[in-house]
C-alpha cells in the first residue's frame, strides 16, 4: 500500500504544472490532498482523469480557501468529514477514510498566521484534534497525514533559532501540540526511520528558498504505534514541483 500526501496550494494551479503526470507516475494507492482551494464541484472537475479512483472531498464554506480530498483505488469502508466540533468544522480541513486495518485521517492543520494572530485558536484545534484521534484509535489504528503546520525539532527547519517563538509553525505552543500527539502513542514515521536526516517538505516561494533548500518539514505521516512494524518506507518527493510543498510518501508492508 502506497499513500501519497501533498499540499497542492491550489489544485487548479497545480494541475497546470504536471500534477496528473507526476502523481500517476508515482502510482499511489491513496492520494491525500490539502489546500485544494476549491469547492466540491470544482475539485471533481479538476480530477476528471482520476475517475478510476474513489474521490472524497471536504471543501471550506469560504470559496477558494483550505479544503482537502482523498483519492483511493480501494473503496473505503466509510468516509467521514470534519471532527464534530463546531468551532473547527467550516474550513474543510479533515477527512477520515476507514479501511479494513486502520483509519486514514487527511488533514490541513490551521496556520497560526502572520503575527501569530491565530495561535490561541491553533492551540484549541490541537487539543480537540488529539481527542478526535484518540476516539478513532479506540476502534482501530490511525494513520494521520497532511500539512500539520509545525516543525517539531530544530532539525526540521533550516533557520531554527531565528524562527523560534516568532514564526507560525515553530512556537513552543505548536511544538508542544505535536509532542502531545507523540506522547499519546503516535510515531512520526519519517523521523522514526531517519532520525538524523535533514529533509524538508515546504519552501517559501520568496528568496529562492527551494533552490537554496531553505525549508521546513511540516508535512507528515504520523501513525499509531502498533502500525510501526508495517512501515516499509517514509520519504519525500522533492523533485515534484507545482506547489510550495512537495509530496510525501508512506509505504506499508
Amino acid at each position: 500500500m502506497k499513500i501519497i500526501s501533498w499540499n497542492v496550494n491550489g489544485l487548479r494551479a497545480t494541475r497546470k504544472k504536471d500534477f496528473d503526470a507526476s502523481m500517476k507516475q508515482a502510482e499511489p494507492d491513496v492520494l491525500c490532498l490539502q489546500e485544494t482551494k476549491a469547492q466540491d464541484d470544482e475539485v471533481l472537475a479538476e480530477l476528471g482523469e482520476w475517475n478510476n479512483f474513489h474521490i472524497h472531498i471536504n471543501s471550506a464554506d469560504k470559496k477558494g480557501y483550505s479544503g482537502t480530498a482523498i483519492l483511493s483505488r480501494i473503496e473505503p469502508i466509510g468516509v467521514s468529514y470534519d471532527m464534530g466540533v463546531t468551532d473547527h468544522d467550516s474550513e474543510g480541513r479533515v477527512i477520515t477514510a476507514e479501511f479494513a486495518d486502520y483509519y486514514l485521517v487527511n488533514t490541513y492543520v490551521p496556520n497560526s498566521g502572520r503575527g501569530l494572530v491565530r495561535l490561541d485558536y491553533r492551540q484549541s484545534w490541537d487539543t480537540d484534534f488529539l481527542s478526535f484521534l484518540k476516539n478513532l484509535e479506540k476502534k482501530k489504528p490511525v494513520i494521520l497525514t497532511g500539512d500539520l503546520n509545525v516543525a517539531h525539532r530544530p532539525i526540521d527547519l533550516a533557520n531554527d533559532k531565528s524562527n523560534y517563538n516568532k514564526s507560525a509553525g515553530y512556537t513552543q505552543v505548536e511544538i508542544d501540540g505535536f509532542q502531545n500527539l507523540l506522547d499519546a502513542g503516535w510515531v512520526d514515521s519519517f523521523r522514526h526511520l531517519h532520525p538524523d536526516t535533514i529533509a524538508y517538505t515546504y519552501w517559501n516561494y520568496m528568496f529562492k528558498a527551494r533552490e537554496r533548500n531553505v525549508g521546513w518539514r511540516i508535512d507528515y505521516f504520523v501513525v499509531s504505534n502498533r502500525l510501526v512494524p508495517k512501515i516499509n518506507a517514509s520519504y519525500m518527493l522533492p523533485h515534484v514541483m507545482g506547489s510550495d510543498h512537495c509530496p510525501i510518501v508512506l509505504e506499508l508492508k
